[in-house]
């Protein structure tokens, strides 16, 4: 139980910021790492409104890590 509360901190997190590298857009990386989500909970594996919450906790952190990966990446070319 403890691993599913854990792995919903984290993955989300750092899908958003790998999305965000491979796609250049970080918009488009938040949605597809809220697809991949949404597939999560159709198939029953996120089962909780906690795990949720962890989740989209999780998600905005690695959008605005994204963010501040951007504008980190134009100060210094």
């Amino acid at each position: 139980m403890v691993l599913k509360y854990l792995s919903a901190l984290v993955l989300p997190c750092l899908i958003v910021i790998l999305f965000a590298r491979v796609t250049y857009n970080r918009v488009l990386a938040l949605v597809l790492t809220v697809a991949l989500i949404a597939a999560s909970v159709y198939k029953g594996y996120t089962d909780s409104l906690t795990l949720i919450i962890i989740d989209a906790f999780s998600l905005t952190v690695g959008f605005w890590y994204a963010e501040r990966i951007k504008k980190k990446a134009k100060l210094h070319p």
